[in-house]
């Protein structure tokens, strides 16, 4: 059975984020606000929970997980970056996007596309997820909260209690989110490529 910790959005309580966060260092699998919905989560070292995750999610190995990091410099270890591209990822972190760029060695190989050896990244800008990132001191394996078969994400914690209160183990409350994709930029080829315009404003980094 899931523990429902119900937090404030702006300033969450530090106790409940550290029970959390004890969960999902545990191998747990939670259910947390970002900037765009919410996401499934899991630590990044832990196969059984990433496994787990893919069959809360329904989806394979050759879905693209996402890693939630808390900053700039984060993603930079996980990713190879050049100036072109670290320049426009500073423009738009944190932020609603997420950017598909070549692993490096630190991405374990299950996270990673299984034939392109891409890893998607965001920084996400929402108080509750940067701190619970700040308490684990490393990314965090993610995925949009869309159950099995639907297309839409789930945006009540209620509802998502509700539903996957067995399947999970934390739901981390902390009111509505957006409920709106994040933007999908590719960059994994050189030039910049929109996969899915979403939440982030293409114009403010200058992709209109």
């Amino acid at each position: 059975m899931a523990q429902f910790f119900e937090v404030h959005p702006d300033n969450p309580q530090p106790r409940l984020l550290r029970q959390a966060a004890a969960i999902l260092s545990a191998g747990g699998i939670a259910a947390i606000p970002t900037d765009s919905s919410y996401a499934l989560v899991c630590h990044l070292d832990d196969k059984a929970a990433a496994d787990a995750l893919r069959r809360v999610r329904g989806v394979d190995d050759k879905h693209h997980l996402t890693l939630l990091c808390r900053d700039l410099s984060e993603l930079a270890s996980y990713a190879r970056v050049d100036s072109r591209q670290y320049r426009l990822l500073k423009s738009a972190t944190p932020g609603p996007y997420t950017f598909i760029l070549e692993a490096t060695k630190e991405v374990p190989r299950r996270v990673s596309h299984p034939s392109r050896r891409t890893i998607g990244l965001r920084v996400p800008e929402h108080g509750v997820t940067q701190e619970l990132l700040g308490l684990l001191g490393q990314p965090l394996i993610c995925t949009t909260l869309i159950p099995p078969g639907e297309r839409e994400p789930l945006n009540d914690a209620d509802e998502i209690r509700e539903r996957f209160q067995r399947q999970i183990q934390a739901i981390v409350a902390a009111g509505p989110c957006p409920a709106e994709p994040t933007t999908v930029i590719d960059l994994s080829s050189g030039e910049p490529v929109v996969v899915r315009a979403g939440r982030g404003d293409l114009a403010a980094i200058g992709l209109a």
